[in-house]
């Protein structure tokens, strides 16, 4: 199901269920969460930015560039599996940030227009 490089997927899985209530819930206000540290650093892969990142998703696409974390590229490839998460990702662009702090952050942007 995940490749051997997606060595963040099976820690953002586990958290799907949260985040799809962090969108859900984004609608009317910024939503937080926090996130256990211990849990990314013991996959074992030392991120040289570190862990924090900013992903910025419409129609299940970054809209800015992630190549550079792998953990924002794992939290994307897991929410296109999602059909919640696809459909919410077609009404919106959202926002998913985390800090070094390890507090995840869930914003709507903004309604995407349906094509005409």
């Amino acid at each position: 199901m995940y490749s051997e490089l997606s060595h963040y997927a099976s820690l953002w899985s586990k958290y799907r269920p949260v985040i799809l209530q962090l969108m859900l819930a984004a609608e009317k206000d910024p939503q937080q969460y926090k996130l256990y540290g211990h849990e990314f650093k013991a996959v074992g892969i030392r991120e040289k930015t570190g862990y924090a990142f900013v992903l910025e998703v419409s129609h299940g696409k970054a809209l800015n560039n992630i190549k550079a974390s792998a953990v924002a590229k794992d939290l994307l490839q897991v929410l296109q599996q999602s059909q919640k998460a696809s459909q919410l990702m077609r009404e919106a662009i959202y926002e998913l940030s985390m800090d070094k702090q390890f507090m995840f952050h869930v914003k709507r942007k903004a309604e995407v227009a349906e094509p005409v």
